[in-house]
C-alpha cells in the first residue's frame, strides 16, 4: 500500500496554486527577481520522516525564518534568564521592521521583530576566528542533515539598502542593548537572513523542534527541550507579528514567516510544516503560504487548542498472572505528563488493600515528564506503604537518570513473561 499522505499534499498545493494575491518582497532587489510562480509544500513528522512536493529543490533565503533558531542557539548557550535580560517576550502589536522599543524596559519586545532579532544575533557565541552568521549556518546545517550554504548575492543585495535595520542597531546601542559595533552586528543580522534552504532542509530542521529538540535520524539532543518549548512559545505569539492574534485563532500552530515567501510551523509531538511561494501580504507573509496552513489546520485538526483526551488513554490493559492470579500488571502506553498520570493514581487507588504484587509496565511510554515521574512513584510509595510489592518495569530506558534519583526500577533484558514468573 502507497501511503495517501503525498497525494494530499499534492491536492491542497492544486486546490492553493491559483491564489494569486500579493506581491514580491521588491524592497530588497534580488528578492524582487525571483520567480513569483514557485510553490512547494512539506511536511514532517516526529520521527524524521518527510513528505514534498512542488518546487522542493528550489532554493531560498530564510530571512526572518533564521530568528527562531538564532534565538535557539542564544538560548542553548547563555541560559534562559540570561537571553532575557535583553529581548523580552511580549507580542509588539506592530511591524516586523518597526523602530521601538518597550517604553518600560527600553528592551526590543520580543525576538522576532527585527530589534530583537539583531539584539539576539548579538548574543550568539562567538568563537575564535568564527563569525555569529557562520556559527549558526553550521548549527543549521546539523539540524538540517547536509551542508547549507549563504546566498552571497541576496546579502550583497540586502546589506545595500539596510538603512532601516541600521537605524535599529544605532538605536539599541545607543540604549546600551547592544555592547558593540551596531553595523558588525546589523551585518551579520542579514547575512544570517541569507542562509539558503528548500523546503525539504527546513522540514529536517523543523522535525527537531517537533521532537523535543532531538534529531530523529542520529538520536542526538540538539536542542534542551526548555530551549524548545520558549521558542515555540515566542513563535506561536510573535512569529506572525501584527498578524499573530489572527493566526492563533485561525491557524494555531506556532509558526515563522520569511519575506523570501516562507512559512515555517511546528506542532509538538505532532509535525512541522514548511511553505514556500513568494508572493507576500502586507505583514510579509506568503499568501499562498497562509492559505495552505489554514486549509491543513482545518483538515487535520492540528490548532494547538484542539487536544486530544490523551489521559483516557494511558492504561493500554491490566491483567493478572502468577500461578495464583496474584500479579497484577499495568501496562501504559503514550505521553506520562500531569494529565495522565493523575488519571494512573485514579486507577491505582482503587486497587484492592489486600497485599498483592504489582507490574507497572513502562515499555510502550514515548516520554515521561518530570512531574509525570514524580506523581508515579509517588503512587508507588502509597501503593507500598499499603502493603503491596511494586516493581517498575522500564525495559526501553524512558525514564532519565534524575527522573529515578531515590526510587527504584527494572530494566528487564529477558522475556517478560519470564521475569513475571521469578516476580511470582
Amino acid at each position: 500500500m502507497k501511503t495517501p499522505v503525498p497525494d494530499y499534499l499534492q491536492h491542497v498545493l492544486t486546490v492553493c496554486h491559483d491564489n494569486d494575491q500579493g506581491a514580491l518582497a521588491d524592497y530588497i532587489p534580488e528578492l524582487a527577481a525571483v520567480d513569483p510562480n514557485k510553490f512547494a509544500l512539506a511536511l514532517t513528522t516526529v520521527d524524521g520522516t518527510i513528505y514534498s512536493t512542488g518546487d522542493d529543490e528550489t532554493e531560498f533565503t530564510m530571512q526572518s525564518m533564521s530568528k527562531p533558531f538564532a534565538y535557539a542557539l542564544a538560548l542553548q548557550h547563555l541560559g534562559i534568564p540570561a537571553v532575557l535580560e535583553k529581548v523580552g517576550v511580549e507580542p509588539s502589536g506592530e511591524a516586523f521592521n518597526q523602530i521601538s522599543l518597550d517604553k518600560e524596559t527600553n528592551l526590543p519586545k520580543n525576538p522576532m521583530i527585527n530589534s530583537g532579532a539583531i539584539t539576539t544575533h548579538s548574543l550568539i557565541p562567538v568563537q575564535k576566528g568564527i563569525s555569529r552568521a557562520e556559527c549558526l549556518r553550521r548549527f543549521l546545517s546539523e539540524l538540517a542533515g547536509r551542508q547549507l550554504e549563504f546566498d552571497k548575492q541576496v546579502y550583497k543585495s540586502e546589506v545595500k539598502t539596510a538603512f532601516r535595520n541600521l537605524s535599529i542597531g544605532y538605536m539599541l546601542r545607543t540604549v546600551g542593548v547592544l555592547d558593540s559595533d551596531p553595523v558588525e552586528i546589523v551585518n551579520g543580522y542579514i547575512k544570517q537572513c541569507a542562509i539558503k534552504v528548500t523546503v525539504k532542509d527546513l522540514a529536517n530542521i523543523c522535525s527537531v523542534l517537533a521532537n523535543g529538540g532531538v534529531q530523529a535520524k542520529t538520536g542526538k539532543q540538539l536542542l534542551e527541550r526548555d530551549v524548545v518549548r520558549q521558542v515555540l512559545s515566542v513563535m506561536m505569539t510573535c512569529g506572525m507579528y501584527d498578524a499573530a492574534g489572527d493566526w492563533l485563532t485561525t491557524v494555531g500552530i506556532p509558526a515563522k514567516s520569511g519575506v523570501s515567501g516562507g512559512i515555517i510551523g511546528v506542532l509538538p509531538g505532532q509535525v512541522g510544516i514548511v511553505v514556500f511561494s513568494p508572493k507576500i501580504d502586507e505583514h510579509g507573509h506568503s499568501v499562498r503560504g497562509v492559505d495552505i496552513f489554514e486549509r491543513l489546520s482545518r483538515d487535520m485538526g492540528l490548532h494547538l487548542m484542539e487536544g486530544t483526551p490523551s489521559a483516557q488513554t494511558i492504561l493500554q490493559s491490566r491483567y493478572t498472572v502468577g500461578k495464583n492470579n496474584d500479579i497484577v500488571v499495568y501496562e501504559l502506553r503514550g505521553v506520562l505528563q500531569f494529565t495522565e498520570s493523575e488519571m494512573l493514581l485514579r486507577i491505582l487507588q482503587d486497587e484492592p488493600d489486600a497485599q498483592t504484587r504489582i507490574v507497572i509496565d513502562l515499555t510502550n511510554l514515548t516520554l515521561i515528564h518530570d512531574v509525570g515521574a514524580r506523581m508515579l512513584f509517588e503512587g508507588v510509595k502509597r501503593l507500598q506503604a499499603n502493603g503491596h510489592k511494586v516493581v517498575v518495569i522500564d525495559s526501553e530506558g524512558v525514564l532519565g537518570e534524575e527522573q529515578v534519583k531515590g526510587n527504584k526500577r527494572v530494566v528487564v533484558t529477558e522475556e517478560l513473561e519470564r521475569y513475571l514468573e521469578k516476580f511470582s
